[in-house]
């Protein structure tokens, strides 16, 4: 049967059971797990935005979500580029990585936040960080955004690297639900990315994409990072207008190793989630071992 959930606009969405998500109460479920990803169209208050971020996070974890990620700029769409400078936080202090520790701890589960404005030892900027934090409310990765956006069409315009100062580092988690990769929106537009991840089992992809690039490109980049590594990807993102005036695309979606969208969500606030099947993804990889296929490495 097919389960129904109350998206942002409050219309019903239905989710249509797979062979790899099991119907509840089945008998014979498959070793797998659920994992969720948060879409919100947030402001400049942080407070607010943290508030219906929970709200948003309790409903994954109602759903039965182990691994639950929360889109880019979560916790801060400032009015102007500076608000979210002002809002840095020190390494383990600050109102926003309490959210994400107590959030974790008080559900028992894995969460993933981002971004998390933190500090760098260059003035009038920070790292654009996505945080990941165990069910015990331990963080347990941190990456810092590499690369930087930059868009000029005129009228619309956007350059990161004005207030925020690249990563140089690429973060993979080990954890119960295997290897996840780490990276940030405008990372999904560089592929070599995530080949320098070796094999990973999850790619989450905490994302704001404009409304005009993730028209043209969204879906296409975050389906072909899922098939080109046969890898799970979990793709939270801003879906919406902002105080700012400024528009997000949306559509977060959860797709699995063969390019299949799994779960979508259009506009405004809501989930989408997703039962992860590690053996129906094993199969894959076996079927097809692209991934012991590479050869530019060694010419």
């Amino acid at each position: 049967m097919a389960t129904i959930h109350k998206s942002g606009f409050g219309r019903a969405k239905v989710r249509a059971a797979r062979e790899h998500s099991p119907p509840a109460g089945s008998k014979n479920q498959p070793h797998g797990f659920r994992i969720a990803g948060v879409q919100m169209a947030s402001g400049p208050n942080v407070s607010a935005n943290l508030n219906e971020a929970g709200r948003l996070i309790e409903m994954a974890a109602a759903e039965g979500a182990k691994l639950v990620a929360l889109p880019e700029y979560f916790a801060i769409m400032g009015m102007r580029p500076t608000d979210k400078v002002k809002g840095r936080e020190r390494d383990g202090d600050g109102p926003i990585q309490a959210f994400l520790a107590e959030t974790a701890a008080r559900l028992g589960i894995w969460l993933v936040g981002c971004s998390v404005p933190m500090e760098t030892p260059v003035d009038g900027k920070i790292f654009n960080s996505c945080q990941v934090y165990d069910d015990t409310g331990k963080m347990v990765s941190r990456y810092d955004k590499i690369h930087l956006f930059s868009l000029d069409l005129g009228k619309e315009k956007f350059a990161e690297q004005g207030t925020i100062e690249p990563g140089k580092h690429v973060k993979v988690v080990d954890s119960p639900f295997g290897r996840i990769g780490l990276s940030v929106c405008y990372d999904l537009r560089f592929p070599e990315l995530y080949r320098a991840m070796k094999d990973v089992d999850i790619i989450v992809v905490p994302s704001a994409f404009t409304e005009t690039t993730g028209r043209a490109h969204w879906e296409a980049l975050v389906r072909a990072r899922a098939i080109e590594n046969l890898s799970y990807v979990l793709a939270p993102a801003q879906g919406g207008y902002h105080l700012s005036g400024r528009e997000t695309h949306g559509d977060s979606m959860i797709v699995d190793p063969w390019g299949t969208v799994l779960d979508r969500l259009p506009r405004g606030s809501g989930i989408v989630s997703a039962w992860v099947n590690p053996a129906y993804q094993a199969s894959l990889r076996k079927s097809l071992p692209a991934l012991t296929h590479r050869a530019i490495h060694r010419i």
